[in-house]
């Protein structure tokens, strides 16, 4: 297995050498950034994303961008995730007929394979937890605000972040530690350079005792074999020495989700036209959200398996003055932040919340879409509020997670949490390459298991 923090030991530099990913609409001077779609395919603007130079100063090698969700999973509400017309489809290293999630899907599936010790996704909404979730990763969404988005391709300045994926929570606190900071660029970022530490320094293996944690239940019930591991999750926690408490009720997810939709609709059309005028016209003759939609619309592969009705409503919206834009902004941040994360620590005197991130990785299936249950990622993804996701055992031979989840800027406490449930529970294994579960054939010799 390649751990990150095992080869920095004898390195003078914090990334020293290291080969990290990036998911493909994060923008590098030296490589195209499609978002997946054949619309950017020459899209070579010759520019860092800051995050990108942040980690070059580091010393990290950039080795390669990851495919994804074609436009990071905004195109369709019925789409087949992990899929993109200029990467195809990504699979999933535990059984190769099962789906990655996304949309930072390469991203996931990379790290759990092994091929590079950490890489960079992007969320807006769970594109980072979930693929870290199901390929048995660790995968950690900032609060907004920590880490620069410039010169990464959009979908909302409200809820978009870059974070780390890795082989563990001391990778991704190391690699956080690079990226976060303020960029005169990105407005969100104004008190990233002040809220920033380092955050591997302050991980702590006994965090967890005496630590008051708050149970999602209202965030529950999507997979019942996976409560019962999460079940046995919080009796790790408990002989950590936290201390569990059950909350039944949280905010009304359908009046969230409702204002969510909207917020992200009206935002794509602003910040995709505003990205896309920054590009080079010569690398990309599509200046416009409208002009990307007549585009796949003449284009076979782009179609092939769903089509773009999230782009056509978010085409139809006005601009972010609207009323109706501005209400929905507000309902969803009050609903999510004030009445959601933040009453409930403070009503019941949690320093963290946690639930299962989400079940077991679905069979991909290219005709009717996806198969999404549920997960633990749109209450702090509206707030834009820390999430991480840890590997905290299996179903059926697919890795599940559990999440972590607390106030904005809290960070640091989050991965240490998260850090100390790993380092006594040591859940993550590396894949096995099987074709599916059911057979339980392994593929070789190519894809043979990373070794431990």
């Amino acid at each position: 297995m390649i751990v990150l923090s095992d080869k920095l030991v004898a390195q003078p530099g914090p990334l020293r050498g290291v080969p990290i990913l990036l998911k493909d609409n994060i923008e590098t001077a030296d490589m195209p950034t499609t978002a997946g779609s054949l619309a950017l395919a020459n899209n070579t603007p010759g520019r860092d994303a800051p995050l990108v130079a942040r980690l070059r100063e580091a010393g990290a090698v950039i080795l390669g961008k990851t495919n994804l969700s074609e436009w990071a999973n905004i195109r369709s509400s019925n789409s087949t995730s992990g899929w993109s017309a200029v990467g195809g489809l990504t699979r999933n290293p535990h059984a190769l007929d099962r789906n990655t999630c996304g949309s930072s899907s390469g991203s996931g599936a990379a790290v759990a394979a092994g091929l590079a010790p950490a890489a960079i996704g992007t969320e807006t909404d769970g594109s980072i937890t979930c693929p870290a979730a199901l390929n048995g990763i660790v995968g950690f969404k900032p609060t907004v605000g920590l880490v620069s988005r410039t010169h990464i391709v959009p979908i909302s300045h409200s809820q978009d972040t870059a974070g780390p994926m890795t082989r563990t929570v001391e990778d991704a606190a190391i690699v956080l530690t690079a990226i976060a900071g303020s960029d005169p660029l990105d407005a969100a970022t104004a008190e990233a350079d002040a809220r920033k530490v380092d955050y591997r320094a302050a991980l702590d293996a006994g965090s967890l005792d005496g630590a008051r944690i708050g149970v999602m239940r209202f965030s529950m019930g999507y997979s019942a074999k996976t409560d019962a591991v999460f079940e046995a999750s919080l009796e790790a926690m408990r002989a950590a020495g936290a201390v569990i408490v059950e909350i039944a009720e949280g905010p009304d997810m359908e009046a969230m989700g409702g204002a969510e939709l909207e917020v992200l609709m009206y935002e794509l059309k602003h910040d995709l036209n505003a990205y896309l005028a920054s590009t080079d016209p010569a690398q990309v003759p599509t200046r416009t959200l409208a002009e990307v939609i007549a585009f796949n619309e003449r284009t076979p592969r782009e179609l092939a398996l769903f089509g773009q009705e999230l782009f056509l409503l978010a085409q139809s919206k006005g601009g972010l003055d609207d009323p109706a834009y501005v209400e929905a902004r507000a309902t969803s941040l009050r609903l999510a932040g004030a009445e959601g994360i933040d009453r409930l620590m403070r009503e019941h005197q949690v320093v963290a919340l946690i639930a299962p991130t989400t079940g077991p990785a679905w069979t991909t299936d290219v005709v009717n879409g996806d198969h999404y249950a549920g997960s633990a990622s749109q209450i702090p993804a509206i707030a834009g509020y820390p999430h991480l996701t840890v590997p905290m055992g299996f179903v059926d031979g697919l890795p599940v997670g559990i999440s972590f989840i607390a106030g904005q800027w809290e960070d640091a406490k989050v991965l240490s949490l998260g850090y100390a449930f790993e380092q006594r529970t040591r859940a993550m294994r590396p894949p096995a390459f099987l074709r599916t579960v059911d057979e339980g054939e392994a593929v070789a010799p190519l894809l043979a298991p990373v070794a431990p």
